[in-house]
């Protein structure tokens, strides 16, 4: 088995000698099969950038169903992260939807994974209702650019929840809103993945 099928990766190719790697993964109910991430990972190959969406373990396991374990994930996280710097010597940007860019977040911060951008999509700063639950207390450790592309009307935590948040972060951060949207981040008016990609490429500047 292969190291991309290792990791049950899909791969996006961009024309020429990639600029980069980017490596997302999916959110608590989904996989490498949502239809945000493949528009995203369109978008990056689009740019220039070698793009691969990845399982978590808990999906390579079984088609359905909700995580069973967050710190297996995170092996995964570490699996396909190892796996980009195979792949290039130049900059590598890691993150996902929801589920997926927290543990990412979190390799990050624990210092499990070396990447040069954190890109979160619909980042789940506390369970619906619960704003007293945050999940951010490891955003202090982060040390790289952080980008959160976030739905206005996200039940999973508000814009000013997010911002006051990302300001835990040393690192240069970047809140990309998405007006009326929620944590599906679907929008009938903006290009999110233009958007989220472009803020993206900044904070890797």
């Amino acid at each position: 088995m292969s190291a991309l099928e290792q990791i049950a990766g899909i791969t996006h190719h961009p024309e020429g000698i990639p600029a980069g790697v980017v490596m997302l993964t999916h959110g608590a109910g989904g996989s490498r099969e949502s239809p945000l991430l493949i528009r995203i990972c369109d978008e990056w190959a689009a740019r220039g950038w070698l793009a691969v969406r990845y399982n978590l373990p808990y999906r390579r396991r079984r088609p359905k169903g909700p995580p069973s374990g967050s710190a297996v994930d995170l092996t995964g996280i570490v699996e396909a992260l190892a796996f980009a710097h195979t792949l290039t010597d130049r900059p590598v940007i890691a993150g996902g939807h929801s589920y997926g860019g927290r543990l990412t977040s979190v390799a990050v911060a624990e210092g499990l994974v070396d990447v040069d951008t954190l890109t979160l999509f619909s980042y789940p700063l506390h369970p619906p209702g619960k704003p007293e639950r945050l999940r951010t207390e490891h955003f202090g450790a982060i040390t790289v650019p952080t980008v959160f592309t976030h739905g206005s009307a996200d039940p999973f935590g508000s814009i000013t929840e997010l911002r006051a948040a990302a300001a835990l972060i040393s690192a240069p951060t970047e809140i990309v809103e998405i007006a009326g949207a929620r944590h599906d981040l679907a929008s009938k008016t903006l290009e999110v993945p233009v958007l989220a990609v472009d803020a993206a490429r900044r904070g890797k500047t």
